[in-house]
């Protein structure tokens, strides 16, 4: 069985209802889209309100334009993290977010020297240039290994199974990464299928991909380690994306933040701040009967319509203090994305990265929160992991917990504490009502 034959599977075990997978012809129109949104970046950053439509220098709006040549880990966590700004960062992947060592002051050497020496570790040759060429020691080996022809070659991973759908029952539907990367250079879908895997590093081959990247030293911090990889949720993914496919809009779960790191290609972005309500994110009223809840549906009709209704409101109703923000990624580029920031992507060429979710000390009350409900017997091991490394954070979630009157299913401590509370508050009503009986007679 050849890779259409194997392409033909999946896609029809992803989506039976759909005969035609190229019914709306995207493949002819989507170039002069591509080219025309592409155009669009020589005038900013977009940013849209109730009023209309503006353009900002990338320094001036939202996403904020960051550079791992010149930004600390700390400077980013206290600056753009811990308040919420999703961010842009450039060198990441040639490794100009670690910082250097101090330098080293050999003897008769001046300061001067030894500051030029440390301008030329954290700059490069060119303190203005951020060509893909300058590269650290802390480069990422996908550079080299992820493009196109590398990946479909490689033989570590051609023959690796990667997950590219999931069915109706939600059962992951997988091809061979040679079949696919022939699918992405050759299909004419409307929306391709997509490969979004996050189980690589269960293959005795395929997790060497784990040594092409490392985690951005601005999100190394991932508080969810602690209840080990089993008991996680999904939280890392490698994405190989033909054009036109994306992710619809959404948030990420349990109130995470996320970074995606783009090696190939280019993605189309839009986002939405929490306070956009779901149903006009998601196009309520909006979405005609025949259009799906693909990514190229969003961007190419609905988002437009949300737009366009939202600037008929004047600003009111379910669009009082409307915002979104579009912008593309490019190679090398490093998207930051808070927890509770709506957001849908599209590929505009064929693409490679890699994702990762992530809790750090400055999202932890959202993500505690959410993960106390969500997933309520890892939610108990992590607050006992989290005692023992984080104590300040256990003291936090239990205050949390008695602020929202909350009681942990698997906390024996806390069970035992509310069963406590509950005895007392029936007995002093049945005192209370035994008072009342006697005062009345």
């Amino acid at each position: 069985m050849g890779w259409r034959s194997k392409a033909d599977k999946a896609k029809r075990d992803h989506r039976p209802s759909l005969k035609d997978w190229t019914c709306d012809d995207y493949a002819q129109s989507f170039p002069e889209y591509s080219s025309r949104t592409l155009n669009l970046d020589n005038m900013g950053y977009q940013y849209f309100n109730a009023n209309g439509e503006a353009f900002r220098s990338c320094h001036d709006t939202i996403p904020k334009r960051l550079d791992a040549k010149k930004i600390s880990p700390t400077e980013f966590h206290q600056r753009y993290e811990a308040r919420l700004i999703p961010s842009v960062i450039t060198n990441v992947p040639n490794g100009f977010d670690v910082p250097p060592p101090p330098p080293r002051q050999s003897r008769g050497s001046s300061k001067f020297e030894e500051k030029k020496e440390e301008r030329s570790i954290c700059l490069g040759a060119d303190a203005g240039s951020s060509s893909s060429s300058e590269r650290t020691s802390h480069a990422w080996k996908a550079l080299e290994r992820w493009s196109l022809d590398n990946l479909q070659n490689d033989p570590d991973l051609r023959e690796r199974t990667l997950k590219c759908g999931e069915d109706d029952d939600g059962k992951s539907i997988r091809m061979k990464l040679k079949h696919f990367m022939r699918y992405l250079k050759s299909n004419s879908d409307d929306s391709p299928l997509y490969i979004f895997d996050s189980s690589f590093d269960e293959d005795r081959l395929a997790k060497r991909l784990l040594e092409d990247y490392r985690v951005p030293t601005y999100f190394d911090e991932d508080l969810f380690h602690l209840v080990g990889e089993k008991r996680r949720p999904p939280y890392r993914w490698f994405l190989v994306g033909p054009e036109r496919s994306g992710s619809c809009v959404h948030i990420d779960p349990l109130a995470t933040s996320a970074w995606n790191t783009l090696i190939v290609g280019k993605k189309r972005w839009v986002l939405f701040p929490p306070h956009v309500p779901k149903h006009v994110v998601k196009g309520k009223g909006l979405v005609k009967r025949h259009e799906d809840d693909e990514a190229i549906h969003y961007f190419t009709f609905i988002l437009p319509r949300i737009r366009k209704e939202a600037i008929s409101s004047g600003g009111t109703g379910k669009y009082t203090n409307f915002e979104c923000y579009e912008f593309t990624q490019y190679e090398g580029e490093t998207v930051y994305i808070p927890n509770g920031w709506w957001h849908a992507v599209l590929n505009l060429t064929h693409t490679v990265g890699v994702t990762q979710n992530f809790c750090s000390q400055r999202n932890f009350d959202e993500v505690w929160i959410k993960t106390r409900s969500g997933r309520k017997k890892m939610a108990y091991k992590w607050l006992c992991k989290l005692e023992k490394e984080y104590p300040h954070l256990t003291r936090r979630a239990r205050e949390l917990n008695e602020r929202d009157d909350f009681v942990m299913k698997y906390d024996p401590k806390e069970v035992t504490k509310r069963e406590e509370q509950e005895k007392e508050r029936k007995r002093a009503k049945k005192e209370a009502k035994m008072k009342s009986a006697s005062s009345s007679k």
